[in-house]
């Protein structure tokens, strides 16, 4: 029984194509987010009230406006300012800019969940606040973070699927171009729904993996 006819392979087959774009934003995204979400939970513990209000209004500013709404900021804004990104950057910076406020709670629980023994260990072999935090607390935070920064990639991989509002063409942009060329919406929005579920559904099993070995590493 042949499964995808001639139309169906040229689904499949642009629909793919479409990757290497979603994934080139999805990577930078991801590291962008991970390395401001720290310096946000950071900021967020800091003792200065200061620090504490921004990272609070930044946090919940970015977790309670639709991604998207920031996508057009972003792309259509920022060029008021004198700075045009382009599709991708906006897109980088727009996502990664998001996840950062997610991530940087996750950061902080997940530093907050380590014993203050350690902390209080580490100052007593002379270390300084920083150095604890560095070589003490953060490794043993980001290990018993894992799942949780696993489970953020899968989101941060099914939130490109709107950057093709902003003019970068990845997976979903493909789609709605063959819809409009085939009419042909059920079947490529299907075809689209499931090479990300190809991808997803690794990860999702990798995130539960590692949720259940995570009694071991704390």
């Amino acid at each position: 029984m042949q499964i995808l006819d001639q139309q169906g392979w040229y689904f499949l087959v642009t629909l793919l194509s479409g990757w290497p774009a979603t994934i080139s934003v999805a990577i930078p995204s991801f590291f962008f987010a991970l390395i401001f979400g720290l310096v946000l939970a950071l900021l967020r513990m800091a003792r200065s009230r200061l620090s504490r209000g921004f990272a609070i209004a930044y946090i919940e500013f970015f977790r309670g406006t639709p991604a998207l709404v920031q996508l057009f900021v972003i792309y259509f804004g920022l060029p008021d300012l004198g700075y045009s990104p382009s599709p991708f950057q906006a897109a980088v910076i727009g996502l990664g800019m998001n996840g950062a406020a997610y991530l940087a709670e996750i950061y902080r629980a997940g530093i907050e969940s380590i014993h203050q023994g350690q902390k209080e260990a580490a100052f007593a072999l002379g270390m300084t606040p920083t150095r604890a935090m560095r070589y003490i607390v953060l490794p043993q935070a980001i290990r018993v973070m894992t799942p949780a920064l696993t489970n953020f990639a899968i989101v941060l991989l099914k939130d490109t699927s709107i950057i093709f509002a902003v003019g970068v063409v990845e997976v979903m942009a493909l789609a709605r171009n063959l819809v409009t060329e085939t009419l042909q919406s059920g079947v490529v929005y299907l075809m689209a729904g499931a090479l990300y579920l190809c991808v997803t559904i690794p990860m999702s099993h990798l995130a539960a993996r590692l949720e259940r070995n995570r009694r071991a590493w704390q």
